[in-house]
C-alpha cells in the first residue's frame, strides 16, 4: 500500500508500490477520472498532452501529478502533493477566496463558505505561539462586531490534541477548525502566525495575510498592538473602509515554498507514525525550500518534540529572523 497526502491534506492508501498505484483506486480516492479531454473532476478538466495516464491498470504518481499541477515530496511509498507557485497564482488572480473545509477538535465539519454573504476574518493560529492564549480577544471582537455583520472563523494550524487544551478552555463561540496539513498556509499563503485574512460578503479577499494578534498579551514580543488590526476591523465592517495593507498584492509562492509544504506533510506523516528521524530529514529538507516559513520552521521545532517558546533551536531561529529585519511580520 502506498499512502498520498493529497493537496487537500486528505489522506489516501492506494494498492501499489514504488511510485505506481492503481488507476481505479487513485480515481476513486482523489476524483480524477480519466476522460478524453484529460483528467476530470466534475466540470474542471486537466488535458494530458500525451502524459500516460491510464483509466485502468497502474500510474506514475508523478505523471498524474504533474497533469494536474502538482509538485510532489515523497520517501519510499508515502508522497504528499501540492499546487506549483504558478497554479496556486493561477487559482488567486481573481482574489477569490479558495473553499477552505476542516474540522473541529471533534471530528465535525466546518467550513468558511457557511458564512458566506457576510464579512469574514479569517484568524490562524498555533499551539506553538503565544497566540494560542488568544482566543478571548477574537471571542469579544466577535461578540462585538457580529450583530454587525461580522463573522470569525478561526484555525489553529495544528494537530487536534494540541490545540484541544487552548479551544476548552477559550469556549469561543465562533467557528474554531484544527488543520494538521496547513491546507489553510498553503492556500492563503499564510508564513507566520498570527495571521489573519479578510473575505468580503462576495468572497474576494480583501485583504491579504497579515499579523493580527488577539490581544496585547504578547505584544514586548510582536510589537503589534492588537488595536491595530481591531480598530481597522471595526472600520471596515461599519464604514467600508479597508486599511493601506489591503492595497498590497497577493504575495507569490515559489516551486520551492510551495514544495516546502509537501516536505511538511511528509515529516508529519512520519512523526504520527513514529519515524522521527524521517518526520527531522524531511523537516530539514522543508526549511531548506522555504527558510523563513515560520509554519514550517517553529512548527517542526514542536512536531519533533522540541521546544518553540526557549529551546536552543528556536532561539537561534529568533535571532537569525530579528536581525533580518523581522521578514514576513507586516502588520495589519
Amino acid at each position: 500500500m502506498q499512502v498520498l497526502i493529497d493537496a487537500d491534506g486528505r489522506v489516501h492508501e492506494l494498492p501499489g508500490a514504488g511510485g505506481r498505484a492503481d488507476s481505479a483506486a487513485l480515481a476513486a480516492a482523489t476524483g480524477w477520472l480519466v476522460k478524453p479531454e484529460g483528467l476530470c473532476r466534475g466540470e474542471v478538466c486537466a488535458p494530458l498532452f500525451g502524459r500516460s495516464v491510464p483509466a485502468a491498470g497502474p500510474v506514475e504518481l508523478s505523471v498524474w501529478a504533474d497533469a494536474l499541477g502538482l509538485l510532489v515530496a515523497s520517501d519510499g511509498d508515502v508522497l504528499a502533493v501540492v499546487p506549483s507557485g504558478s497554479a496556486r497564482a493561477a487559482a488567486l488572480a481573481e482574489r477569490l477566496a479558495p473553499p477552505l473545509g476542516l474540522q473541529d477538535v471533534h471530528g465535525n465539519p466546518v467550513s468558511l463558505e457557511e458564512h458566506a454573504g457576510r464579512k469574514r476574518v479569517l484568524t490562524t493560529w498555533a499551539s506553538w505561539c503565544g497566540c494560542r492564549h488568544e482566543l478571548g480577544g477574537w471571542q469579544k471582537l466577535q461578540d462585538e462586531l457580529g450583530p454587525e455583520g461580522l463573522s470569525l472563523f478561526s484555525v489553529a494550524l495544528d494537530e487536534p490534541e494540541a490545540a484541544r487544551p487552548w479551544i476548552e478552555v477559550a469556549a469561543p463561540t465562533f467557528p474554531v477548525a484544527v488543520d494538521p496539513a496547513h491546507v489553510t498556509a498553503e492556500a492563503f499563503g499564510i508564513a507566520q502566525v498570527p495571521s489573519s485574512v479578510w473575505i468580503d460578503e462576495d468572497g474576494r479577499i480583501v485583504k491579504p495575510p497579515t499579523i493580527a494578534p488577539g490581544d496585547d498579551q504578547f505584544v514586548d514580543f510582536t510589537h503589534v498592538e492588537s488595536a491595530r488590526h481591531h480598530d481597522a476591523v471595526r472600520a471596515w465592517v461599519r464604514d467600508g473602509v479597508l486599511p493601506e495593507s489591503a492595497a498590497a498584492e497577493i504575495e507569490p509562492r515559489t516551486d520551492d515554498q510551495q514544495l516546502a509544504l509537501a516536505a511538511r506533510r511528509v515529516a508529519a506523516h512520519f512523526q504520527r507514525t513514529g519515524d522521527l528521524e524521517a518526520a527531522r530529514r524531511h523537516l530539514a529538507r522543508a526549511s531548506e525550500l522555504a527558510p523563513g516559513d515560520w509554519t514550517v520552521r517553529r512548527g517542526g521545532i514542536a512536531l519533533t518534540g522540541g521546544d518553540p517558546f526557549l529551546g536552543e533551536e528556536f532561539i537561534a531561529l529568533w535571532e537569525e529572523w530579528n536581525g533580518a529585519g523581522r521578514p514576513g511580520y507586516r502588520p495589519t
